[in-house]
């Protein structure tokens, strides 16, 4: 399939009513409801899609977006709703990391993204992370710094996790994100300066040694 004609398919995919979800979990986890089960999948496969938009000038990008669509299924799989997080913030976490590892295992993409554009005036991952040590930034090599950057970030609270990687490394915009957390805009620029702030005491001890 191409990726016009997977976009044409999307375009067909009806979002689900909260009530209506909450039905076909219920299908799935309690009675094993295969039909639910492909509901959901079918349902979510746009939250697919939006991940994949920055590789979308990849010649493999199918590939890319059939990635994600197993890390959905997996996630899918191992929901539980009754923990009261919302499925889109658990699934992502899954269909962004079976794309990046697939990514890195062709050669398609650097671990780096510090250089992708994001909101505070402009600065990207590494201005922030840098900007209190200049001496540091000059000696840095990115992607070792990026390695170490992505360690930290997974000790992270989930939702501080989510927004810098919404945010720095999906160059999606506050309000994107806000919109697909549900939450304030100025929510997430807290999250955000909290994530940066931990990310920063994470890395001090590292950055002392170049």
């Amino acid at each position: 399939m191409r990726l016009e004609q997977y976009v044409a398919e999307l375009s067909r995919v009806k979002l689900l009513e909260p009530e209506q979800e909450r039905c076909l979990w219920q299908a799935y986890k309690k009675d094993g409801d295969e039909e639910a089960r492909r509901l959901l999948i079918e349902s979510y496969q746009p939250l697919v899609f939006k991940q994949a938009l920055p590789y979308r000038a990849l010649e493999n990008i199918m590939d890319v977006v059939q990635e994600g669509t197993i890390g959905l299924i997996e996630a899918v799989e191992h929901y539980d709703p009754d923990r009261g997080v919302a499925f889109s913030l658990f699934s992502v976490h899954r269909i962004r990391g079976r794309m990046l590892n697939f990514l890195r295992k062709e050669g398609s993409i650097d671990i780096a993204c510090m250089d992708a554009s994001a909101i505070d005036g402009g600065m990207t991952l590494k201005d922030n992370l840098m900007d209190m040590s200049p001496s540091v930034a000059e000696q840095a090599e990115d992607h070792e710094l990026m390695f170490k950057v992505q360690q930290a970030m997974e000790r992270l609270p989930v939702k501080e996790k989510t927004v810098l990687e919404s945010i720095y490394m999906q160059s999606e915009t506050a309000n994107d994100v806000a919109d697909g957390l549900q939450l304030s805009t100025s929510h997430i620029y807290r999250l955000q300066k909290s994530g940066i702030r931990r990310v920063r005491g994470m890395l001090s001890r590292f950055m002392q040694h170049w």
